[in-house]
């Protein structure tokens, strides 16, 4: 719920923040505030970034776990199944204790090797893992994963980073149609019929290219919190060698590709090397950060 109360509150300091900076901006480039030339329009300009932003990432992250389900074909499982979905379910149990949060729901789905979590709240959460990976790792590495996920409920990796999109959105959409408008209309005050034309252009090329520099942000974020749900999972496990293991384990695989809007929840995404258009850091970075760690700091 704190998470919740913050993604409201950052989201709406930021429009704050943005409608002083286009202000100034606009008030440097034609000598008169944004809002004066809008007039009403700034208003529904603010009020339109706000429920793009923040509403409509609000509403998907409410909605993650029934669209994950569906997106991947994923079933809930109990642990009355099998012996394999017995000991998946009391694994999780035991690392939502070591963690601090309540048992997630467990789910498994077909497909290539990986696993995900998803989920508004941190006590509420869905860890789910796909056939391949249970049929391909020893229990400890699966164990390894299982803890990363787990570290990614308790960190509340979920709502922050659908936090990082909300803000990123409204300052795409507010930004790129506030100096659209500037440009389409001038240095004066006054519409011109003719630029609606060059208004939806320059809206579209702004959205693009920030878009795009919003999405570096979000992909180096995301980054950044598999590095941290690595180390979370070695100090559940008391030692980093099973994740070391387990990522291993995944470089001699091929990782699953889960839906974009599952990807960057996924425990890898397969690339070879560390990009900045990526989601993960390569596996070999991510083993290198796990052994810089060393194993005395979990004695």
């Amino acid at each position: 719920m704190k998470r919740l109360l913050l993604f409201l509150a950052t989201n709406i300091a930021v429009l704050l923040v943005l409608g002083i900076a286009a202000n100034v901006l606009c008030v440097f480039v034609s000598g008169t505030t944004l809002e004066a030339k809008l007039g009403p329009e700034y208003a529904q300009l603010a009020v339109f970034a706000f429920v793009y932003g923040v509403v409509g990432a609000f509403i998907s992250l409410l909605l993650s776990k029934p669209m994950a389900k569906f997106a991947c074909n994923a079933r809930t499982i109990d642990g009355s199944e099998g012996e394999a979905e017995r000991w998946l379910v009391a694994t999780v149990e035991e690392l939502a204790r070591r963690a601090n949060v309540k048992t997630p729901e467990v789910a498994i789905y077909p497909g290539a090797a990986n696993a995900f979590a998803t989920g508004a709240f941190r006590n509420s959460a869905l860890v789910a893992v796909s056939t391949d990976i249970m049929g391909q790792m020893s229990k400890e590495e699966l164990r390894a994963v299982l803890g990363h996920e787990m570290s990614h409920v308790a960190n509340g990796d979920m709502v922050t980073l659908t936090l990082v999109q909300g803000v990123l959105n409204a300052f795409v959409i507010f930004f790129s149609r506030a100096i659209a408008y500037v440009l389409a209309n001038g240095g004066n005050g006054d519409r011109r019929r003719n630029s609606s034309g060059v208004y939806f252009l320059v809206v579209m090329v702004l959205q693009l290219v920030l878009g795009l520099l919003a999405s570096l942000i979000v992909f180096a974020f995301s980054r950044k919190r598999e590095y941290a749900a690595d180390a979370g999972s070695a100090k559940l496990l008391g030692s980093p060698s099973p994740m070391i293991a387990a990522l291993r384990r995944l470089g001699n695989l091929r990782p699953g590709v889960l839906p974009d809007s599952l990807r960057a929840m996924g425990i890898a995404e397969g690339r070879s090397r560390t990009s900045i258009w990526a989601t993960h850091p390569s596996l070999d970075d991510r083993i290198e950060a796990l052994q810089n760690i060393g194993v005395n700091a979990f004695v």
